[in-house]
């Protein structure tokens, strides 16, 4: 049984959150500069211009990429041989938020009450966690601060079998289209399909984080992507919304096992930067 202190998590936490606001993935900044060549607009090439021209600034001068640094959400992988010791295993993930998002001058997006109060908790917490049990002696973090610009595009629908590949591939798209220069195109779509509803919703977020360039595994699931991110892109939604070729980086579908009488299929939507950064302890 392998100990790890709260403080460690609660510093690699503090690290993690801080870098994923302040440094874009450089495979997210490889595929904007090919975009950047793909697109034909002049007005989507001025745009993409100052999304990559923010992003080198950003991590040069080590300040936020943008104004809305996002809800907290972590997705851990525990090993069951690891024990947590001196404090408890939520309450160091809530300290190593508040500490990145007070020292790093991260503006702080929580509020208790989602419907009466809405009153700012000031600390950027709770985050939402999620973990799973797995085999080893390490807790591997990936997290990421969502805004919710993106966050409030998102969908879900509950189809039937019978709609199969091609009514998942238009339910995308209409998403996309109907959200429109809102969530800060070119964007990122996170889809999840089967499971329940709030199974879907989650690989939909954390399809999000997976490379750019990297297509599902299952070709029929990759060929799906395709055409998702093909029909989206002849939208003319462009960059910012404001006309052009590149809408989307790319459409990244995961999927679960899910009951007989049902196909749940969530859609993520995630603006140009999908912040997250990955840790071990």
């Amino acid at each position: 049984m392998r100990q790890i202190n709260t403080n460690q998590i609660k510093d690699k936490v503090k690290e993690l959150f801080l870098k994923a606001n302040y440094q874009i993935d450089q495979d997210i900044m490889q595929r904007l500069e090919e975009a950047l060549k793909e697109e034909t607009s002049p007005i989507g090439k001025s745009v993409l211009n100052m999304i990559i021209e923010n992003n080198r600034i950003a991590s040069k001068e080590e300040i936020a990429i943008c104004q809305d640094t996002g809800l907290s959400v972590l997705f851990i992988e525990l090993g069951q041989e690891v024990q947590i010791v001196d404090g408890g295993f939520i309450e160091a993930i809530n300290q190593g938020v508040k500490e990145a998002y007070q020292e790093g001058y991260l503006r702080k997006s929580v509020v208790d009450d989602p419907v009466f109060e809405r009153k700012n908790t000031k600390t950027n917490t709770p985050a939402i966690i999620y973990t799973d049990i797995v085999p080893g002696d390490k807790i591997k973090f990936m997290v990421m601060p969502k805004g919710f610009g993106s966050e409030n595009m998102s969908a879900l629908a509950m189809m039937k079998p019978a709609d199969g590949p091609e009514g998942i591939v238009n339910f995308i798209v209409e998403t996309v289209k109907k959200a429109g220069p809102n969530p800060c195109p070119p964007t990122i779509i996170g889809v999840g399909v089967g499971g329940t509803a709030d199974q879907a919703m989650v690989i939909a977020k954390k399809a999000i984080a997976r490379r750019m360039g990297e297509h599902n595994k299952n070709d029929k699931y990759a060929s799906m992507e395709k055409e998702a991110l093909k029909k989206i892109n002849n939208s003319g939604i462009g960059p910012a919304g404001l006309g052009g070729r590149i809408t989307t980086l790319a459409v990244n579908i995961d999927y679960l096992p899910t009951h007989i009488a049902g196909m749940p299929v969530a859609v993520n939507v995630c603006c140009h930067a999908a912040r997250h950064a990955e840790g071990i302890l």
